[in-house]
C-alpha cells in the first residue's frame, strides 16, 4: 500500500472515532441537562430561589452522580471483560457485590448495637471496604493474580460465600431486610456533592491509568503466550487493572447501591464502535455506562411520577 494511502486512512479513521466520541458527549450532556430540569414533580424552569435550590442541591449533583457511578462500572466492567476474555464478566465478579451488601448488612447490625465509631464508617464507607475486602478474599483464594482462570473461579466462591453471610444478617436480623433490598436495587436519591466529588476524582485516576496501560490488554486479547513473548509485565499488570477494577467498583457501589447490568451491558453497546482497538473501547464503555445509568435513572424518576421505582430495575430492562 502506498504510504499516502496509509495516512488517508489513518486520518479517516481519526475522524471516525472523534465523531463517535463527540456524539457521546454530547448525548451525556443533554441527559445531564434534563436530569437537572426532570424530576418526579415535573420540569422546573422558573429560577426562584427555591429552584435553584432543588436544581443545584439536589437534582445536578444527583444527575452527575448517577452519571459517574455509570461510567465507573461501565470502565470496570470493559477492564472484567478485556482482562478475562469474557463477554459474560462484569464489575461483581470477584466478589465485590457480596463484599459490598455483606459491609452494609455489617454496619446496620453492629450500629443497631450502638457502636457510635460505626457512624463515622457510615453505609458508603461499609459498602466501600466490604467490596474490597470481596476482591482481596478471591486474590488470596486463588493465590494471586497470575491466574486468569483461578481468578475467576475464585470469584465466584467468594460470592457464594457472601451471599451466604448475607443471607443469614436478614435471618437474624428480618427488619433489616427492607434496608438491604434497598441497596440491592440500586439507589440515586442520596447523591450528593460529596459523593459526585469522590466519584469524579476515582473516576479520573482509574481512567487515566486504564488509558495508559490499555495497550496490555490488546496484547492480552492475541493469548497470554503471545503477550509474553513481548515483553510485557503481565502480572504486574494484571494487578494494576485489578486494583483499579476494584477501586472502581467500590467507590461506585458505596455511592449508588447494587446498580444492575450496566458493567455487563455498557462494552457491548458500544462494541462496534472500537473497532478492535482497546482503549478506545474501554473510553465508549466508560461514557456508555455513564448514558445507561442516567438514562434510566430519568426513566425511574419520572415513569410513575411523583413515586420513584428502584433505579436497578430499569437498568435491569434497558440492559437487557
Amino acid at each position: 500500500m502506498h504510504p499516502r494511502e496509509d495516512v488517508i486512512i489513518s486520518v479517516m479513521q481519526t475522524n471516525h472515532f472523534l465523531g463517535k466520541l463527540f456524539a457521546l458527549l454530547i448525548l451525556s450532556a443533554a441527559l445531564v441537562l434534563m436530569g437537572t430540569l426532570l424530576g418526579s414533580t415535573g420540569a422546573s424552569w422558573n429560577m426562584s430561589e427555591t429552584d435553584q435550590t432543588v436544581l443545584f442541591d439536589i437534582r445536578l449533583p444527583r444527575s452527575l452522580g448517577a452519571y459517574f457511578a455509570g461510567a465507573l462500572l461501565g470502565l470496570a466492567g470493559g477492564i472484567a471483560q478485556s482482562l478475562f476474555r469474557n463477554p459474560l464478566a462484569d464489575p461483581y465478579l470477584l466478589g465485590s457485590a457480596s463484599g459490598a451488601l455483606l459491609g452494609v448488612g455489617s454496619i446496620l447490625c453492629l450500629a443497631y448495637l450502638g457502636n457510635s465509631w460505626l457512624e463515622i464508617i457510615g453505609l458508603n464507607g461499609g459498602a466501600f471496604l466490604g467490596a474490597l475486602l470481596g476482591v482481596m478474599a478471591s486474590l488470596l483464594l486463588a493465590g494471586g493474580y497470575r491466574s486468569s482462570l483461578r481468578l475467576l473461579l475464585s470469584g465466584v466462591v467468594i460470592s457464594v460465600i457472601l451471599g451466604a453471610a448475607n443471607s443469614l444478617f436478614t435471618f437474624i436480623r428480618p427488619d433489616l431486610f427492607q434496608s438491604i433490598q434497598s441497596f440491592m436495587l440500586g439507589n440515586t436519591t442520596l447523591l450528593n456533592w460529596s459523593g459526585v466529588e469522590i466519584m469524579a476524582t476515582a473516576l479520573l485516576i482509574c481512567l487515566l491509568i486504564t488509558l495508559i496501560i490499555s495497550p496490555a490488554l490488546d496484547a492480552l486479547s492475541l493469548g497470554e503466550n503471545t503477550a509474553r513473548t513481548l515483553g510485557l509485565p503481565l502480572d504486574q499488570l494484571r494487578l494494576i487493572l485489578i486494583g483499579i477494577l476494584a477501586l472502581a467498583t467500590g467507590c461506585a457501589v458505596a455511592q449508588t447501591g447494587l446498580v444492575a447490568f450496566v458493567g455487563l451491558a455498557a462494552p457491548h453497546l458500544v462494541r462496534k464502535f472500537s473497532g478492535g482497538r482497546q482503549r478506545i473501547q474501554l473510553l465508549f464503555s466508560c461514557l456508555g455506562g455513564g448514558i445507561l445509568l442516567l438514562s434510566s435513572d430519568l426513566i425511574a424518576r419520572t415513569l410513575f411520577a411523583p413515586i420513584e421505582i428502584p433505579v436497578g430495575i430499569v437498568t435491569a430492562v434497558l440492559g437487557g
